[in-house]
């Protein structure tokens, strides 16, 4: 999915993760608190080392002084002991909300894409989703565990400095502060380009994803066509493009960091000059500079860290955008709010078509189906034949509701599929594809995909009736037996029988094969058509196939071409009506 980069990003974008922070307040109300009490530790410093350097170094009496220096060092080693607990239990915090938060999106994103209708997937890359769910949230646990609670620590921490220092030396760090004012203006020019490319960085690094997810989901065809080299080559501009963008943002920021420190150092030199003229006049303590000193090294590294958090709060803000774009995506296809009652579960379910005229977003100039009428009583075994690209599977997307028609309606039962919510419609529909999908799991589980409670004997009892248990009992181990991704393990008729077993588990009132024999030798093909006989019987089933020989026995044969329905009947009355289906039927049954 090619996204437009978005110039008015920043760290606000990061405001989409409170929703996420919420459940966590008292989590995050204690983290906030080890930070404070960390960070006032660390100024806590430089005033036991004025202490120690105006109070324990004055005595004259060696043994006076040596008992001084003892307690002013056991004050800073309290000090170190008191940073050392805070800043332990603040790590602790702040990580675990890091990873709770992180997995949090991660979920709601994943939960959020699976809702979306097939039209999201026709402009939106797999391989984009992956990206967004790992990198983008990965960067996202960067900050909050780890960058975010860095900069609030050191913010604190510099503004104490910066206070401390305005109340000890009023005159000296008003002129700082007016030198710090307009570091401002040209960081936030950096500032504003560096977003700006992190977006496009995280983008292009989203786009080679979504290529290598592509290629190797069809590794086979890849290296049939031996292409191997091609898709490397492809794949290595990609990555290269988004590395050029990369060293563009990097180099930037680097840009930005360097700036703010000399700035800021500079700034704060002069102040510490300035320091060292009034030690030398007399106007302040030793202990005084010293405690100055520190202060400015305190204020120096804080606005170090802050620009670096800065630039990580840039590319998280990218990031968080781009999981938000995600979780605002609203799939054209929702439940009624106020469904209508439940269906009854009963063994077959009448289907009427009324009108439907419908074409694809993708292709909004070019009807999909027109005019579209079919009544399918409840029982019945309805055929869908017609050339490829007639609109038969299409007949499939619009009853289970993966798109809306633009006229017309489709009733299930007597009731507008549009009323019912999109659980109960599809709970009872079972369909068998042409390309079945085979997870990366056991056989067990892959069959009891069709019904999750449903028991060990169940499965088996599908497994035998897609004739499918014979070839499951005879993998290493079982129905055990891990499948590979995709079913890499299986043959495509072992695949299908698989599905078929899926769906008869299921056991629905509604039946949808969608040439689900296409991928059976000879014999196989006899032995899952009589299972598919047994589990049709007293169901209703609308069945798509090529090969006219399978749906010979059908109750009624629908014809369709090019979205219209032209012919329906049987077999023997197609056959004598000489039209579309003769033609087909006499180009396969004569050869």
């Amino acid at each position: 999915m090619t996204e437009t980069v978005s110039p008015a990003s920043s760290p606000t974008s990061l405001s989409g993760l409170l929703p996420f922070l919420r459940p966590y307040r008292l989590r995050i109300g204690l983290a906030l608190v080890f930070l404070i009490l960390a960070a006032a530790s660390t100024l806590a410093f430089p005033w036991a080392l004025r202490s120690l350097i105006d109070s324990g170094l004055v005595q004259t009496d060696p043994g006076e002084r040596m008992m001084a220096m003892r307690d002013h060092f056991a004050l800073l080693f309290g000090v170190a002991v008191a940073l050392g607990v805070f800043s332990a239990a603040r790590f602790y915090m702040v990580s675990w909300l890091g990873e709770r938060i992180s997995a949090d999106l991660r979920n709601a994103v994943y939960s959020h894409v699976l809702q979306q209708s097939p039209e999201f997937f026709e402009t939106t890359q797999t391989g984009e989703v992956l990206s967004r769910l790992s990198a983008d949230t990965t960067l996202v646990q960067t900050v909050v565990g780890s960058s975010l609670s860095q900069g609030l620590r050191n913010l604190v921490m510099g503004l104490g400095a910066l206070g401390i220092l305005v109340w000890t030396n009023p005159l000296v760090m008003a002129q700082v502060l007016l030198m710090l004012a307009l570091i401002v203006v040209p960081a936030a020019a950096f500032g504003r380009r560096v977003r700006k490319l992190s977006r496009d960085s995280q983008d292009r690094a989203a786009d080679s994803s979504a290529m290598a997810a592509e290629v190797l989901n069809a590794i086979p065809v890849v290296q049939s066509y031996t292409a191997e080299g091609r898709e490397t080559r492809r794949f290595t501009q990609a990555t290269e493009t988004a590395f050029e963008v990369a060293v563009r943002r990097t180099r930037t920021r680097s840009g930005l960091v360097a700036f703010i420190i000399v700035a800021t150092s500079a700034a704060l030199l002069w102040g510490l000059y300035q320091g060292t003229q009034a030690v030398l006049a007399g106007r302040i303590s030793a202990g005084h500079l010293g405690q100055t000193v520190v202060y400015v090294i305190i204020l120096a590294s804080a606005f170090a860290v802050l620009s670096e958090v800065y630039g990580d709060l840039l590319r998280a803000a990218g990031a968080t955008e781009r999981l938000m774009e995600l979780l605002a995506s609203q799939s054209p296809i929702t439940s009624p709010s106020n469904p209508a009652v439940a269906l009854i579960y009963k063994e077959g379910s009448a289907i009427t078509f009324e009108n439907i005229t419908f074409h694809y977003p993708s292709r909004p100039n070019q009807a999909a189906l027109r005019g579209f009428s079919l009544h399918v009583s409840a029982g019945q075994t309805v055929a869908l034949v017609g050339p490829s690209g007639a609109g038969k599977s299409t007949v499939f997307q619009l009853l289970l509701r993966f798109y809306d028609t633009q006229e017309g309606r489709i009733l299930l039962d007597g009731v507008a599929t549009r009323e019912l919510s999109l659980q109960d419609l599809r709970q009872h529909i079972g369909i068998v594809p042409q390309d079945a999908v085979v997870f990366s799991t056991s056989a067990l589980e892959n069959i009891r995909y069709g019904r999750p409670d449903a028991t060990d004997t169940e499965v088996k009892a599908a497994a035998v009736a897609a004739f499918a248990d014979g070839f499951i009992t005879k993998l290493p181990q079982g129905y055990d037996t891990f499948l590979g991704e995709r079913g890499v393990r299986l043959s495509g008729g072992q695949r299908q029988r698989i599905a078929i077993a899926r769906a008869i588990l299921k056991n629905p009132p509604l039946l949808l094969l969608d040439e689900a024999t296409s991928a059976l030798d000879a014999e196989s093909e006899r032995m899952v058509q009589a299972a598919l006989e047994s589990a049709m019987r007293g169901r209703t089933t609308l069945v798509i196939a090529h090969r006219l020989a399978t749906v010979q026995k059908a109750d009624r044969i629908v014809v369709i071409d090019a979205g219209q329905l032209v012919e329906q009947g049987t077999h023997n009355e197609l056959v004598a009506l000489g039209g579309v289906y003769a033609g087909l039927a006499a180009l396969q049954f004569h050869a």
